[in-house]
This record gives C-alpha cells, structure tokens and sequence, in this order.
C-alpha cells in the first residue's frame, strides 16, 4: 500500500523541487494541501498531476 498523502519534507524528497517552490506553487494555488494540526500534508497524486503539467525542457530556447 502506498501513502496517497505526504509531509512537505516528503513532498520534497518525492519531487526534487525546493521546499521554496513547493510553498510557491500552493500559494499560487496549483497545489493544494491539507491541515493536520501543525502538519502540511500534500497529497502524492496532485503533486504529480502539478509535475506534469510543467512545461518541457526546450534545447536552445
């Protein structure tokens, strides 16, 4: 069974993005998080949802 939920620091780890960019994209509101007590939880599918919508590397652009 795999987590559907994660802690930034998984979020993190999970994506390779900064705890910076994580913030940034869910003030932006592409990600969205849930509140369990102190813990920000991101949920595993919409943060790979987010990853894939990003745009592709361009060579030379």
């Amino acid at each position: 069974m795999t987590k559907a939920y994660g802690t930034l620091p998984e979020a993190v780890q999970f994506s390779g993005m900064s705890r910076t960019s994580i913030y940034e994209a869910l003030k932006r509101g592409d990600l969205k998080a849930r509140k369990a007590g102190r813990r920000t939880l991101i949920s595993f599918a919409d943060l790979e949802a987010y990853l894939a919508n990003l745009p592709t590397y361009q060579a030379g652009a």
